[in-house]
């Protein structure tokens, strides 16, 4: 029995069971504090940034790197996704107010005070520098925090508002957890890793627009330009369909540093997910009802099948299949 709860005549067990006790209404409140604050970061929006860290950073040391490494890198490349992601919510809190699919955010809701969620997202960015700085190096810690500046000042603030093309150039920041990876083992930035950066830029549009297609009221509503907004359903087709060939394209400037396997199923994965694309371009132009939220997901498939092979063929350490010439 604790000190506490033997001045006030109750023993743990009762106060544990007491409906009516502060004690269960403060760990709610507590629950409920850390999910909204949580929330700011997009969790699941990370979760894709982390699953192409890891391979690239696979694929930098064609084996296996060090796993207090990838902890670090992970966990410092998280704190800046989740900085860049809290600040997004800051300044896009009008925007989120009147779209039916950000409408439960925090700051929506008012879960966290406007200035808390600012304090919280810039101690974020800088814990994701010190992190990288003192326990990787810092080049990757720098790489991290140039991109929480271009997602805030480049595209929230620039892009979003004011171009169809937001997503496209804004989507560069999406990029870069690539690129922090692969420097994160060398110390270096090299081909292979704007190659990576290429292939994730080019599947942006595709996966984004997608989405847009879907909810296109939803940014007609709250003023944002997105490419399904401004342009006919055939044309955001007919792009997602152009820029699903080239980012194909661009993984396959990756078999000189990979070896049969990662070939295998950048063709394999490749060809799936351009079947589908193709069948949504072929469905928009005769008119009949599409599912652009089935290329969605599956763009996501496809990422994750693509750089997963990436990250086992490194990891077995197969001969690379090098230059033709």
């Amino acid at each position: 029995m604790s000190l506490v709860n033997a001045a006030h005549g109750r023993s743990d067990s009762t106060s544990a069971v007491d409906p009516g006790g502060e004690r269960p209404r403060g760990l709610a409140r507590a629950r409920r504090i850390v999910g909204a604050y949580v929330a700011l970061t997009k969790p699941q929006v990370i979760e894709l940034l982390l699953v192409t860290t890891i391979p690239a950073m696979f694929l930098a040391a064609r084996t296996i790197p060090s796993p207090w490494l990838i902890l670090a890198t992970l966990v410092g490349g998280t704190m800046a996704a989740g900085s860049a992601n809290a600040l997004n919510c800051v300044i896009d809190a009008d925007i989120d107010k009147v779209m039916n699919r950000t409408k439960r955010r925090p700051l929506v809701r008012d879960s966290v005070p406007r200035r808390n969620a600012l304090v919280f997202a810039l101690a974020l960015g800088l814990g994701s520098f010190a992190m990288l700085y003192f326990t990787v190096n810092l080049l990757a810690a720098v790489l991290a925090i140039a991109t929480i500046l271009f997602y805030i000042f480049v595209y929230t603030l620039v892009l979003k508002r004011r171009t169809a093309q937001n997503v496209v150039w804004g989507g560069a920041a999406g990029c870069m957890p690539v690129v922090i990876g692969w420097a994160a083992v060398t110390g270096t930035v090299q081909w292979p890793a704007f190659v990576m950066f290429a292939v994730i830029f080019f599947w942006t549009p595709p996966h984004t627009w997608a989405l847009a297609m879907k909810y296109r009221d939803d940014y007609e509503r709250a003023g944002v330009p997105m490419l399904p907004v401004v342009a006919t359903a055939e044309h955001v087709a007919r792009q997602i369909l152009i820029y699903s060939w080239v980012m194909v394209g661009w993984t396959l400037l990756l078999l000189p540093a990979t070896s049969w396997l990662y070939a295998s199923f950048a063709v394999l994965a490749g060809s799936w997910f351009l079947f589908y694309a193709h069948r949504l371009y072929a469905g928009v132009k005769r008119g009949v009802e599409t599912k652009p939220m089935a290329l969605f997901h599956r763009s996501n498939t496809y990422l994750m099948i693509l750089f997963c092979a990436l990250a086992v063929d490194s990891a077995i350490g197969l001969p690379t299949l090098g230059l033709p010439f």
